[in-house]
């Protein structure tokens, strides 16, 4: 077994075979989508967490993205009516992911650096661009079938991929009585990547299952999930996550919640028992218990590396945030200014998205980033009851809104593209007329 295995990062330019790969996703993606809408959702949401990037100048194409062309074009072949996203929920997401995006492209005038500034622009951009595209699909086709196993198959793929870590070795880790103890993360960039894919995924499964009643998919993926979550060793992740996870169960019937509850409270138990277990092998003492009491503590890890700690990542973003309070220090400049607030050894971004937005774009960026996430949480919460789609955008987004104050995680796209699918499913529902009875 090994427990920590260093990850080399290497380029991947655009070759023949990629793009071959690229052209026969794109060609089933947009044939699906004519065909079937939903199924078009599906493949997306499949594809999210495998990227398969090639790096095109300045850039990368990822699956994700040719899918995202994809669902359009298919859509665009079926003349679908774009007018549903004059919708109250899908005008504020819109809104709000525009005012993001204007305030995210305000910060390049400030910049030193200004294309990891146009960087996060466009991907911003891309999110609005992928919402829309979801919102306008999903209201063109409302099944959920398809859907709901796209959510449970790829958790179950993901979480699948991250535990089989522990026996391959982990991409991260951390010391614990001078043993290393892997952190999984599976095609996640990282751990903590790992748990806010799981908060969201877990929350959408959750629903499905205690609304319409679990599927033998949708118990193995909650269990393999509850597993995964708490062997990313993410606390911010798993507190995030199960209070996610209480605000579905809070909307579902109660006579259909033991069984969801049992394969992810088994999953949980599984995970905490392997880590005990884990650090009770390497160290041969009681003492190895203690492993779990990571849970149970806000202490800073003592060593850990280029990535920094937090009290100094927040301490510089506060130095860097004074500098140029009105706009910023300019969006994806916060690694490269670090040297500038004392660390000149660190470079990462801020582990918080909230003060990540106020330090790189300054009080407009920090405004719209607080008024999209105040929309995913109050345009849900009055319909939870009503569908599993927006209970688990609910869900989803009170997870990832809490996550976020210890973590950045919607500058990675394999998080932030499945919470904006999230929201626009969620969204597409809550402005779905009501269904009339025969």
């Amino acid at each position: 077994m090994h427990a920590v295995v260093d990850q080399a990062l290497t380029s991947s330019p655009l070759d023949v075979a990629s793009v071959v790969a690229y052209v026969v996703a794109f060609g089933a993606v947009a044939f699906a989508t004519f065909r079937r809408p939903s199924a078009g959702i599906a493949l997306l949401i499949c594809f999210v967490p495998f990227a398969y990037y090639h790096d095109v100048g300045h850039t990368t194409v990822t699956f994700s993205k040719v899918a995202l062309l994809a669902v359009f074009a298919g859509l665009a072949a079926r003349r679908c009516d774009p007018r549903v996203l004059r919708g109250p929920a899908a005008a504020a997401f819109l809104i709000c992911g525009l005012l993001v995006t204007g305030a995210t492209a305000l910060s390049i005038l400030q910049a030193l650096h200004r294309g990891p500034a146009l960087r996060e622009t466009l991907k911003s951009l891309q999110y609005v661009a992928l919402f829309a595209t979801v919102l306008v699909a999903a209201r063109a086709d409302p099944q959920e079938r398809l859907l709901r196993l796209a959510f449970a198959g790829t958790l179950a793929l993901v979480c699948a991929l991250a535990l089989a870590q522990e026996i391959v070795g982990a991409p991260s880790g951390l010391w614990f009585l001078g043993h290393p103890i892997p952190r999984i993360a599976g095609p996640l960039e990282g751990p903590n990547q790992l748990a806010g894919f799981l908060g969201i995924a877990l929350a959408v499964v959750a629903a499905f299952a205690l609304a319409r009643g679990p599927s033998a998919l949708e118990i193995g993926a909650l269990a393999l999930g509850g597993a995964a979550l708490i062997l990313t060793i993410s606390r911010a992740g798993v507190l995030a996550s199960l209070v996610g996870l209480a605000t579905v169960v809070a909307a579902a019937p109660a006579a259909r919640r033991r069984p969801a509850f049992t394969a992810l409270g088994s999953g949980v138990l599984a995970g905490a028992a392997f880590l005990a277990a884990y650090g009770f092998a390497l160290t041969h003492s009681v003492l190895g218990f203690d492993l779990l009491a990571r849970f149970s503590t806000l202490a800073e890890v003592s060593d850990p590396g280029a990535v920094g700690k937090r009290s100094q990542l927040w301490h510089a973003a506060f130095v860097l945030w004074r500098r140029h309070p009105w706009l910023g220090i300019g969006a994806g400049n916060f690694e490269f200014e670090l040297g500038l607030a004392g660390y000149p050894g660190l470079r990462t971004h801020a582990n918080s998205l909230y003060l990540q937005a106020l330090v790189e774009g300054g009080i407009p960026l920090l405004l719209a980033t607080l008024a999209l996430v105040y929309a995913s949480i109050a345009r849900f919460v009055r319909a939870a009851r009503q569908d599993p789609l927006i209970a688990g955008a609910l869900g989803a987004s009170v997870g990832l809104a809490l996550h976020q104050i210890f973590d950045l995680l919607a500058f990675y796209p394999k998080v932030g593209e499945l919470w904006w699918i999230a929201l626009a499913l969620g969204a597409a529902r809550a402005d779905a007329p009501p269904e009339r009875a025969p």
